[in-house]
């Protein structure tokens, strides 16, 4: 009686345990996979994507092809092997690049990524393909797996870039190479650069640091590769210094009979001649639609008041009610009917439009705010114009103010946001980007540049592309940068080929002992009986000098003194020293002395080293 009783009560409590009510289980969605900028949306499924060895890649049109071919010299740069680029049907394992013109939803640079036993990019266009590309690549640096899932991703803004002003201070070619490449990593398609290309047809404007036109064909090829537009600029009509110092017919002239080397006198026929003279030539080497002239602090430090000769021409041109500012946007507006003429579209900054004039911007300029002044971003929407936000906010100066990107990203900051005023909607903003300036142009190494530049690219990829504020904390968005890395085929520039120690350098014409030490920005001090050498003397640029022959002289050590910082630079059995600041090779003067010229002007040292 007992057992019976006894399996009785086991099965009452069985019953009672199978009818009561469970309690809630926690089910979690599979974790979001981890880009930047963020995936747009995400639907789970099951499984998952293994990349092997054995994975190809399925392509059949061109553009597919050329997005393959793109794709598979990044997988093996970024360690994945050598993947073979195939046409027809895709077997479990292959990725699959598909461009379809008819899925016009996912529009000029959407896509739609789909992983499981096959991973799928499809896009409309070959710039999409090309973006979904990049999520992958992003993916499997954290990993060969893949959770199997589907997020169709496309940006909010159309333009998202970064400006680079190296129209003082020379920025090395492979340091502007590795910014490409980041760039299309992050999905960021608009590189201005405001630079000087060695001119064939003005001679005397060729003062360093000037590119060659061959060095800015491979880098628009890159730029044209990786999808990221390069959009010359070269300021005007104030800022023309690099280009008219040696001009003074050009340049404009005060009251007191004082020339201006940095303004051009835009009341002759030969300021416009001259500088569209030098539009046409940069066009042999940019392809970009789109042609930037600056346009910005013309009177900084003086006022129109100096310069009557600018009132008479506005008012001989436009009538007596006409003001000073009407002949600067005269100028603004031929260019302007000058660049449409040759299918360029013009950009210009905002901080010369005052308000002070009464002859209107060309239609179609655009317009890129970046100063708060009296003709506000509603405003100039509302005339019409494209409206770009290049807020100060979002500057990294060289040697000086840097953005603020971590409280940016807690203040959920987006491209609606400009300086003086945040409007409602996003309608006429075409984008946002970061900008880069030289002002104090020795204040830091380009090394240290980038250590402050990745965080900022990687928040205004971000807010250019999706939810500004994807992660509960900066930390958490921060995490996410290290998560995906740097681009593949960027190159370390911190590098440093030999060790640290003592060393002769030898090379024709002259000899000296020198202790070599690395810096912690990846250069080099050299370190002689008599001091560390550093560039010193002649005319200063920004803070930098930048004349040719200028010598390396020693100088006290100083930790913190980037003129003498150098670099080593392989060359055919040893290496040139070029300056980490003036980017000059060190080379020897004809009565032995050591000296920097531009590396197309004299043919650089070779510096052979031995213990």
């Amino acid at each position: 009686m007992r057992r019976r009783w006894r399996i009785a009560g086991v099965l009452a409590a069985l019953t009672l345990l199978l009818t009561a009510p469970l309690p809630a289980v926690s089910q979690e969605d599979p974790p979001v996979p981890v880009t930047v900028p963020a995936l747009t949306d995400w639907a789970p499924a099951t499984g998952g994507y293994r990349y092997e060895r054995s994975t190809r890649l399925v392509a059949d049109g061109a553009g597919e092809r050329r997005v393959a071919d793109t794709l598979a010299d990044d997988l093996r740069d970024a360690g994945h092997g050598t993947v073979a680029v195939v046409p027809g049907g895709a077997r479990t394992g292959d990725i699959v690049i598909d461009i379809r013109p008819g899925r016009t939803s996912l529009g000029a640079e959407g896509y739609e990524l789909a992983a499981g036993k096959r991973l799928s990019v499809t896009a409309a266009t070959e710039t999409g393909a090309f973006y979904g590309t990049r999520t992958l690549l992003q993916l499997l640096a954290q990993g060969d797996r893949v959770p199997a899932g589907r997020t169709v991703d496309v940006p909010r803004y159309e333009e998202r870039g970064v400006g680079v002003c190296a129209c003082y201070i020379h920025v090395s070619l492979p340091w502007l190479e590795n910014l490409v490449r980041e760039m299309a990593y992050h999905k960021l398609n608009q590189l201005l650069l405001e630079l000087k290309v060695k001119s064939d047809a003005h001679p005397e404007a060729n003062t360093w640091g000037y590119y060659t036109k061959d060095e800015i064909r491979g880098l628009v090829a890159l730029g044209k590769r990786y999808h990221v537009e390069i959009i010359p600029e070269i300021n005007s009509p104030g800022h023309m210094d690099p280009w008219i110092e040696n001009r003074p017919d050009l340049q404009l002239t005060d009251s007191d009979g004082n020339k201006q080397p940095s303004r051009l006198d835009i009341t002759k026929p030969e300021a416009l001649a001259y500088y569209t003279g030098l539009i046409d030539e940069y066009a042999q080497v940019f392809t970009s639609t789109s042609w930037h002239m600056g346009a910005d602090e013309y009177m900084l430090g003086s006022d129109f008041a100096k310069y009557p000769q600018i009132l008479k021409y506005a008012q001989d041109r436009y009538g007596p009610g006409a003001t000073p500012q009407d002949a600067f946007i005269d100028f603004v507006n031929r260019v302007h009917a000058y660049a449409a003429g040759k299918d360029r579209k013009l950009r210009i900054w905002n901080d010369g439009l005052t308000g002070a004039n009464t002859v209107p911007v060309s239609a179609g300029t655009t317009v890129e705010h970046w100063l708060d002044v009296a003709t506000k971003p509603s405003r100039l929407r509302a005339e019409g114009h494209p409206l770009m936000n290049a807020a100060y906010a979002l500057y990294l100066v060289r040697g000086g103010f840097h953005s603020d990107t971590e409280g940016l990203y807690d203040q959920s900051w987006d491209p609606r946001s400009f300086e003086g005023e945040k409007l409602a909607t996003s309608d006429g903003i075409t984008g946002a980007k970061i900008s880069l300036w030289p002002d104090n142009g020795r204040g830091e190494t380009e090394n240290e540049v980038a250590v402050a530049l990745w965080p900022a690219l990687r928040h205004i990829a971000q807010a250019t592309w999706g939810d500004p504020h994807p992660d509960s904390t900066y930390a958490a968005f921060t995490a996410r940068g290290a998560a995906v890395g740097h681009a593949p085929g960027r190159r370390d520039l911190t590098r440093v080929p030999v060790a640290d120690g003592s060393y002769t350098f030898r090379t024709r014409g002259r000899t000296f002992e020198a202790e070599v030490a690395r810096t912690a920005d990846g250069y080099v001090t050299l370190r002689t009986a008599d001091g560390c050498l550093e560039i010193r003397g002649g005319k200063l640029t920004l803070n930098v000098p930048l004349q040719p022959g200028v010598e390396a002289v020693p100088q006290a050590c100083d930790p913190a003194g980037t003129l003498q910082r150098w670099q080593l630079e392989p060359a055919a059995g040893g290496y040139r020293l070029v300056n980490a600041i003036t980017r000059m090779p060190l080379g020897v003067t004809d009565d032995g002395r050591l000296a920097q010229y531009p590396p197309d002007r004299r043919t650089p040292a070779v510096w052979h080293l031995s213990t």
